[in-house]
């Protein structure tokens, strides 16, 4: 697993020759509030039902609020044999705060 912090994820994301999925496990109330663009909501809880619809060959960011649920979840999916994760390290919120200053805080 490795962690990126918002800068990097920035600079990534221009220059990934794929696109990676964003995989934001906030509850869908925090999603409402602000969002990664393309970013694909899966609530941390549901992530194990769900995880059959994930690629585990496919690069993977996982989001969340402040960087401590993706953070765990990374960790989960790396443990289930994902093969590139990427954690956000600080969230949306340094997201919010070093990338895009235009997004909603919460």
């Amino acid at each position: 697993m490795r962690e990126f912090n918002a800068v990097q994820l920035r600079d990534h994301l221009a220059t990934a020759d794929t696109p990676p999925l964003l995989l934001d496990v906030r509850e869908p109330w925090e999603f409402r509030i602000c969002q990664l663009a393309g970013s694909q909501l899966i609530p941390m809880g549901r992530l194990a039902a769900a995880i059959k619809s994930l690629d585990p060959e496919r690069e993977t960011v996982v989001i969340c609020h402040h960087g401590i649920r993706s953070r765990q979840v990374a960790m989960y999916l790396d443990y289930q044999g994902f093969s590139d994760v990427i954690n956000l390290a600080g969230g949306v919120d340094a997201w919010a705060r070093d990338v895009d200053l235009q997004m909603a805080t919460y």
